[in-house]
């Protein structure tokens, strides 16, 4: 069950994070484009608007799933509207710059977003492992599947 505040109960996105091998290639890139960003926050533009907005608005993050395995997390600040080079609105997911690293989990491939259940949620990793240097993504993968994290 999902957190509750007020009507809504919170829920999460996960996502594959395409074109990273490492949590350290999100922020890569994430810095590289700080710059074009408003207000410095990084953000991901989807196709699809999430119907349950006001729950993933309610304390929910962006999962991303790293080649195979979700390593990381990021608060979803806000939706704002925004159009794609063809002219088709699309939904600006706007992210906090903070990455949070989260324990290994495997998830197989999948299009878009899904929404993700708390409960489902890996667990952040305590603070003195967020600064671990990332395992090889299928090492992570073989560990997760095993039950070691």
């Amino acid at each position: 069950m999902g957190l509750r505040k007020g009507n809504a109960v919170t829920v999460h996105l996960i996502k594959l994070c395409v074109g990273a091998d490492s949590v350290e290639d999100l922020q890569d890139w994430q810095t590289s484009q700080r710059a074009r960003w408003p207000e410095g926050c990084a953000r991901h533009v989807t196709r699809m608007w999430p119907r349950r907005e006001a729950e993933v608005l309610d304390g929910g993050s962006l999962y991303w799933v790293i080649k195979g395995v979700v390593l990381a997390r990021q608060r979803i600040l806000r939706m704002e509207e925004t159009q794609g080079a063809d002219g088709t609105p699309r939904c600006a997911l706007i992210l906090d710059a903070g990455i949070v690293r989260t324990e290994p989990a495997p998830r197989r491939p999948f299009q878009g977003w899904r929404y993700l259940a708390p409960d489902d949620a890996p667990r952040d990793l305590p603070a003195a492992r967020a600064e671990d240097d990332t395992l090889p993504p299928d090492l992570a993968h073989a560990l997760a599947e095993i039950g070691l994290r």
